[in-house]
């Protein structure tokens, strides 16, 4: 698997990471998570991004992965969800580190995001000041921010933060020239949801929210879309990988099949140019307000 430079950080990441959002699933038996998490390792993905939102997640990744630790880049998100600590505070975001540390098995984590708080909570400096003292006490590597839209912008344009997370995928574009500014900043950055929901996959609306409007999104890029790939999973990986300003794309997932197929598309290089270019021209007539989902 390529690798890159993730911002100025020091840290390197492959190309293609794995989210390990599905396999926080408690329904998901303990050693077919096992199994997933070895693999996705074995198959190059070397950063592994989890959060405490996702269920066993964090725990199964410290249960079958700390002997492997010097293997893969950690990433998680916190913020919330610490028992006895207000949600969205200086305090909350100390204990949810010092907690997802335990249940990584980790002395340090490479990469902490805060997990898509709003602009005001951003804004308000005290969840950001409590990750860089987090990282100044040598418990995190590198501070970041996970979200889209003006949190982001402001994330970026901050200074606090060596690191974000954004939606980037043929759906979600509105977020490309902030990542490219984060860049020129020497900000690390990581691509989520380069799938969106795979709309293409799906004959009828779906019943949730963000994926039927993901299939809204695609709907209505593909009314102006003057061509389109024969393989809309590859491409939509290719085209959210090699994006300007994106060091790593995440994908999830629990079939190693699916893995090995995703990494070999991401692996095979840039997506057709005039593919690419054609797509970028319709988000841009279609979509341009769209905003990022949370």
């Amino acid at each position: 698997m390529q690798t890159r430079a993730y911002g100025r950080t020091g840290i390197v990441v492959p190309v293609r990471g794995f989210g390990a959002m599905q396999v926080g699933d408690p329904a998901i038996p303990e050693r077919d998570a096992e199994r997933v998490l070895h693999a996705a390792l074995d198959l190059g993905l070397t950063l592994i991004d989890t959060a405490r939102a996702y269920g066993l997640s964090e725990e199964r990744i410290g249960r079958h992965l700390a002997r492997r630790r010097g293997e893969f880049v950690l990433s998680t998100k916190v913020g919330y969800g610490v028992e006895g600590v207000e949600d969205w505070t200086f305090d909350c975001v100390i204990a949810g580190v010092d907690a997802a540390r335990r249940r990584l098995r980790a002395d340090v984590i490479d990469i902490v995001h805060l997990h898509s708080c709003g602009l005001e909570t951003l804004s308000s400096g005290g969840v950001a000041e409590a990750l860089v003292r987090c990282v100044e006490s040598g418990k995190v590597r590198v501070a970041a921010y996970s979200g889209d839209d003006e949190p982001l912008r402001r994330a970026i344009a901050g200074g606090e933060f060596g690191g974000v997370q954004a939606s980037v995928s043929v759906c979600d574009q509105q977020g490309l020239d902030v990542l490219a500014e984060a860049r020129t900043r020497g900000i690390g950055t990581i691509a989520k949801r380069p799938l969106a929901g795979r709309p293409w996959a799906h004959e009828t609306e779906p019943t949730d929210t963000v994926h039927a409007e993901y299939h809204r999104r695609f709907d209505a890029l593909r009314r102006v879309l003057r061509a389109e790939p024969a393989d809309w999973d590859a491409f939509a990986l290719r085209f959210a990988a090699h994006a300007p300003g994106v060091d790593c794309v995440i994908v999830g997932g629990t079939d190693v099949g699916h893995l090995a197929r995703n990494a070999a598309a991401v692996a095979s290089g840039a997506p057709d140019a005039a593919l690419q270019a054609g797509v970028r021209e319709a988000f841009s007539v279609a979509g341009p307000h769209w905003r990022g989902l949370v």
